[in-house]
């Protein structure tokens, strides 16, 4: 056996296995394209016959409720505060909006 080949039983099981997993990959990245290009056609489907939010007016988004558009809250681990801190808001991330949860930030119903 000469140096750096392989014998031919493991040759032709390592060509068989890339073979293999070469088509699964190949497959499962035609199907992932197929589902998204058909995910977007029925969602420019839908946009077009759907009725605008109500709740956020069609926007996908309205200001953030919890800390009412400041980016902050007043926040201490305490019961009995000494000290309140301020705090990044955890719905908006400091944004001073958050995503409609009536049309999941897409605008229409």
């Amino acid at each position: 056996m000469s140096k750096g080949k392989l014998p031919t039983p493991l040759r032709v099981i390592g060509t068989a296995a890339a073979f293999f997993f070469g088509g699964l990959f190949t497959v499962s990245i035609a199907s992932s394209v197929a589902m998204r290009s058909l995910q977007s056609f029925l969602e420019a489907k839908r946009r077009k016959v759907a009725l605008p939010c109500a709740a956020c007016k069609g926007k996908g988004f309205y200001g953030c409720k919890l800390c009412k558009g400041k980016s902050t809250i007043e926040w201490s681990p305490l019961y009995d505060p000494i000290v309140i801190n301020p705090c990044l808001c955890p719905t908006c991330e400091g944004n001073k909006v958050q995503r409609c949860l009536n049309c999941l930030g897409k605008g229409y119903v």
